[in-house]
């Protein structure tokens, strides 16, 4: 519960809000509940999770305030305004292609936060929070911004594009980015092919190299 309460600190105001995947429907209920939203769209590819935030949100549905879509990702669903979280880079972008991309939007990729990053720089998006929380035990990138085509073209270096443009001012992520160390650390340990360790010996030269702010 705790990583839903710091993530819906990051949602926007809008006219109608969708959490897509929604899970059990905690950020839908404190959408509504928050007056961040005039309406929400619970949405989940799976039939059985969607009842699950059904069941939370029942008075919130049967008052018009909340409506429940099964489908695959934006597939049936028009907003404003729109969460997904829980799921990798790959496959939100995957969403969004399918789809559209949100007047307004709150990401967060469990990996691949890189690929995502550039599909939205590439594809008109402003960027307005980039950076990242932890929930005691775990960190995770959130990418909020809004469908901007006059920032096609917007330049992210190689460390903001990896870890976040607000991230790299934020204090969490050297401790982020010691974890990551420590795990590279490891793999180097082991007895690893030459490419393999190449690969992951360029990967701690960079983080080295953003923690010592060589790397911006």
């Amino acid at each position: 519960m705790r990583r839903v309460e710091l993530l819906c600190g990051y949602l926007p105001r809008c006219r109608v809000f969708a959490d897509v995947g929604c899970d059990h429907g905690y950020c839908a209920r404190y959408a509504v509940k928050n007056g961040l939203c005039e309406s929400a769209i619970i949405s989940d590819i799976s039939e059985k999770s969607l009842q699950k935030a059904e069941k939370l949100l029942k008075n919130y549905i049967e008052e018009g305030k909340v409506r429940s879509v099964c489908c695959d990702g934006l597939e049936k669903v028009s907003a404003d305004g729109v969460l997904i979280a829980g799921m990798g880079g790959e496959e939100i972008i995957r969403i969004l292609k399918n789809a559209y991309i949100p007047r307004a939007f709150t990401l967060q990729p469990m990996k691949n936060a890189r690929r995502l990053r550039g599909y939205l720089l590439e594809n008109g998006c402003l960027l307005t929070q980039d950076d990242l929380f932890c929930d005691g035990k775990n960190y995770y990138f959130v990418i909020c911004g809004e469908y901007n085509p006059d920032a096609v073209g917007c330049a992210y270096t190689e460390a903001q594009l990896r870890y976040g443009k607000h991230s790299l001012e934020n204090p969490l992520l050297r401790e982020y980015l010691k974890i990551q160390l420590a795990k590279k650390r490891e793999y180097l340990s082991r007895g690893l092919s030459a490419a393999s360790r190449a690969a992951v010996q360029e990967e701690y030269n960079f983080i080295e190299g953003v923690l010592k702010g060589e790397i911006k």
